[in-house]
């Protein structure tokens, strides 16, 4: 394998245990931006991926702590439908993103990493962009810090709340 250097990482290494219980139950509490949190609405959570696939890569979960989509009520589903659909425009605006990957992992055997708590992964996509570099060198490139990342779109989110409907 290839190494690419990016010794700013060692600060988050050394600095940052991993969590125990749920991570989006414990993001509703507490200081939102070292969480990670962008948005909080009446339904919905909007947070930066902590070990993203590349910059913009965004968690979008239902508040409540429920494992699959049967258990979410029908305002639930459509708050949180809602809600991906204006974190896809954000990121259009914001990173100028050109298409995406949005997925939902349910079960571990399906890839889920936080199995008890059902969260879609948003991944914004370049054309050109540098993911093939995980398939073939076994090398993930984030060309940007994940806190200017989190500051560049964190306005954009709060005008969500501005709106006046917490959950779009």
């Amino acid at each position: 394998m290839e190494v690419l250097w990016a010794p700013w990482r060692m600060e988050y290494i050394l600095n940052h245990p991993k969590e125990e219980g749920c991570i989006f139950c414990a993001a509703l509490g507490g200081n939102a931006e070292a969480k990670g949190v962008l948005f909080t609405g009446a339904h919905t959570l909007v947070m930066m991926n902590k070990f993203p696939y590349i910059n913009g890569h965004l968690l979008v979960a239902p508040k409540s702590h429920k494992a699959d989509l049967k258990s979410l009520t029908a305002g639930e589903q459509t708050a949180l439908m809602k809600m991906i659909s204006r974190s896809l425009e954000i990121l259009k605006q914001v990173m100028k993103a050109e298409g995406f990957n949005v997925g939902l992992n349910l079960g571990k055997v399906a890839g889920a990493g936080v199995e008890d708590h059902l969260h879609f992964h948003i991944v914004p996509r370049w054309m050109g962009d540098t993911n093939f570099m995980t398939v073939f060198g076994d090398i993930r490139v984030i060309p940007e810090h994940m806190e200017q990342t989190y500051r560049r779109l964190l306005p954009h989110f709060r005008e969500v709340r501005e709106e006046g409907d917490a959950d779009i």
